[in-house]
């Protein structure tokens, strides 16, 4: 069972009808007083639904390349649940800050999959850090690639007027580390040290 493949196709399937119906999409978007008023899900929901197709194929074509291999590193430690409840917290995790500064803002308004995509991405660069990523077809090696990654994200979090939750990636990274880093101590404890 290929479970990345069924977390792209269910948010392909998603979008796909939020675009189609505006109700779903109020619905499921991040939406600040909606969380304020019980409507938890929105927490997690505003993953599955993305601005536009070029929203939608970049965070899924990134999710299926490093979902599939961190599926396969993770699931023998943590199972198929363990694996979906990894990315379901990546985007937990990635919008919560982004609740706080936020909470009070009737006009906010956040959605993608990019928290979890990051946290699978950094999970996987935690485990081949000298990997080559083609960023557009130039080679980088993984490690350089995040430390460009967080350097953008956290100019773009404060200077960027692209309506881009920068913000959301930073914590979906972070949360892709610590993930890992913890279960690798908890795993292969002699290993890091």
């Amino acid at each position: 069972m290929n479970v990345t493949l069924t977390l792209v196709t269910l948010t392909v399937l998603v979008s796909a009808l939020g675009w189609l119906q505006p109700a779903l999409k109020r619905a499921l978007i991040y939406w600040p007083p909606g969380v304020s008023r019980g409507q938890w899900w929105r927490l997690i929901s505003h993953g599955l639904l993305h601005a536009n197709i070029t929203h939608l194929a970049f965070n899924m074509v990134t999710l299926y390349i490093f979902g599939t291999v961190m599926e396969l590193v993770l699931v023998p430690h943590i199972g198929v649940l363990g694996f979906v409840l990894f990315y379901l917290a990546g985007l937990l995790v990635a919008i919560l800050p982004t609740h706080l500064r936020h909470r009070g803002d009737a006009d906010y308004l956040s959605l993608g999959a990019s928290g979890a995509v990051a946290a699978m991405l950094f999970a996987y660069i935690l485990l081949r850090p000298w990997s080559l990523l083609f960023v557009f077809v130039v080679p980088i090696p993984a490690i350089a690639f995040a430390a460009l990654y967080v350097i953008y994200s956290l100019w773009a979090q404060r200077h960027a007027d692209d309506n881009v939750n920068h913000s959301a990636h930073l914590w979906g990274g972070a949360w892709g580390l610590t993930f890992m880093l913890g279960l690798m101590a908890s795993t292969y404890p002699n290993e890091l040290i």
